[in-house]
């Protein structure tokens, strides 16, 4: 019985050994592919597969492969999970994709089925995930530090730059919203000193849900009398909050503004219940990923200045003192003067 025990728990740690699961180091250049473009499969993993934001991600992804030829395709789970995300991934490892890019629900849960797609010379590429350890590259619409003071800026001239305000996140684990959210208070007390984060409730979670944001944003603004603003991170902060305000009739007394899509956000834009959201195209957002990956599997250097084809994504630098996180300048502010203009 011990022996049957000791030699089990030698085949888990072998197992364990076997799967990177933080931060060993991979070689682009090696992952170059011997097997013909023909053949290549490339799947885009998003956080989930119902989202409007993922729903025109899939736009560019099918753009990529009308435009190259090559077998691109997008595949989700139903919803905003990281263990679905995971199996989905584990799925396409074993159908033998070349290259799997991925917005990660929570980079950290991701790490051990994206190392183990990686020991088998699968390229791996993220986006909104710059603390993901195993990935070849992660690029990023901008800096996230960058975005966050730019929505900082907005709040604050909608609500006067003074009174209290709380941060909004789809998921307490997404890396990036609590980057922006994070930069986003830094640049409060730096700039905005008669504004206050509301310390009862400094971040709020939503689940990337737009009603549990519209249900949020409700208990807060009814149990903090003095709250008037929400900065938001998820693209369904915005229109759920507003909702909320208009119900409340706090209209022009509360404010919100966070990353969005112009047709979820357009009532709110043109009624002035939101002055500004800001955004960078998920559909462009795709493209670039896929062109990534394929640079990789072509065997092509990535540098500085790296043309990732998408708006915003032509000309990529690498972050500071990092070899493997690209940024791009590909942020748009949508008000209620532009927002006619996107058609999404």
């Amino acid at each position: 019985m011990k022996r049957s025990f000791v030699s089990v728990l030698a085949v888990a740690l072998v197992f364990v050994l076997a799967v990177p699961l933080f931060g060993q180091s991979y070689d682009p250049m090696k992952f170059k592919s011997s097997k013909p473009q023909a053949a290549w499969k490339i799947a885009l993993v998003p956080k989930d597969a119902t989202n409007a934001w993922f729903v025109r991600m899939e736009s560019g992804v099918k753009r990529y492969a009308k435009d190259t030829g090559i077998n691109v395709f997008q595949k989700g789970p139903p919803k905003t999970d990281a263990a679905m995300q995971a199996q989905v991934i584990e799925d396409l490892i074993a159908q033998g994709v070349d290259a799997i890019c991925v917005v990660p629900v929570d980079p950290s849960a991701l790490e051990p089925v994206l190392g183990k797609a990686l020991s088998k010379g699968i390229v791996v590429i993220d986006h909104e995930g710059a603390s993901q350890q195993n990935c070849l590259y992660d690029i990023e619409a901008f800096s996230n530090e960058g975005l966050g003071q730019a929505l900082m800026q907005v709040l604050a001239k909608s609500m006067g730059e003074k009174g209290t305000y709380t941060t909004m996140v789809g998921n307490v684990t997404n890396a990036s919203h609590n980057e922006w959210a994070d930069a986003g208070v830094a640049y409060q007390k730096a700039k905005y000193p008669n504004m206050t984060l509301l310390a009862a409730e400094p971040r709020v979670e939503i689940m990337d849900n737009l009603d549990t944001a519209y249900q949020r944003a409700k208990e807060l603004f009814k149990k903090y009398p003095d709250l008037k603003g929400i900065f938001g991170t998820s693209s369904l902060s915005t229109p759920g909050t507003a909702r909320a305000i208009e119900e409340l009739g706090l209209k022009g007394k509360a404010f919100v503004t966070s990353v969005g899509l112009p047709n979820e956000n357009k009532p709110y834009l043109k009624s002035g219940t939101v002055q500004a959201v800001m955004l960078w195209d998920s559909a462009e957002a795709g493209y670039a990923m896929l062109a990534t990956a394929v640079a990789v599997l072509k065997g092509e250097k990535i540098a500085n200045g790296i043309n990732l084809k998408g708006k915003g994504w032509e000309s990529m630098t690498f972050a500071p003192e990092s070899t493997k996180v690209l940024l791009g300048k590909s942020w748009i502010s949508i008000t209620k003067d532009n927002v006619d203009s996107f058609g999404f």
